[in-house]
């Protein structure tokens, strides 16, 4: 077997699995924040639990970061026409938006913060310490997502991609949609139960 029949094979193998992969870590976070969700609805029953309205910026980081999903949308259908450099502005969008979507999670801490809801200390509530908690844990995975859409970013400056090549691209558009939706269930589930 000549050494580029091996390369061919392995790049193969790897096309196969990645997808897969992907599904597999996505399901232990579904499972994940599924255990957060379900301790916060079996806290409720507390007699301390106090409920508060969601932030201003938390709607606000919704609305952003679902149009970073329709970005990132536009920027696939793009590299599908093999129009990269609109492609990419659309990338660069959806990262832009994905930063502002952190910052306003961060103005959405300090607005709880500043109604004297706390996530820990002698202040704190254990409805603030779930809400702070989850809501902290999603942006830690939002930041991964940052760094993945950096590095299809970089690989798209390199020219990696094209509408015969987008494995990349579309492993990384599938975490970064599965964390916007992961946000969105985790706004309504705020939202309707309280």
């Amino acid at each position: 077997m000549s050494e580029q029949t091996l390369q061919e094979e392995l790049k193969a193998g790897k096309q196969k699995s990645a997808k897969p992969m992907l599904w597999v870590a996505m399901i232990s976070m579904v499972m994940f924040f599924a255990g957060l969700t379900s301790a916060y609805v079996v806290s409720m029953k507390r007699e301390d639990w106090i409920t508060f309205d969601l932030p201003q910026a938390f709607y606000i980081s919704t609305i952003v970061i679902v149009l970073s999903s329709i970005t990132l949308l536009i920027s696939r259908n793009f590299l599908k026409k093999d129009d990269l450099k609109m492609s990419l502005i659309f990338l660069l969008a959806t990262l832009v938006l994905g930063l502002g979507f952190v910052w306003y999670q961060y103005v959405g801490f300090y607005e709880l913060r500043s109604g004297g809801l706390y996530f820990t200390g002698p202040e704190s509530t254990v409805s603030t310490s779930f809400i702070i908690g989850i809501t902290f844990m999603h942006v830690l995975h939002l930041l991964a997502g940052v760094i993945v859409l950096l590095v299809v970013i970089y690989n798209h400056f390199k020219k990696k991609y094209s509408s015969t090549d987008m494995l990349g691209f579309e492993l990384g558009a599938i975490f970064w949609h599965f964390v916007d939706v992961l946000w969105i269930y985790l706004f309504f589930f705020f939202y309707f139960i309280r």
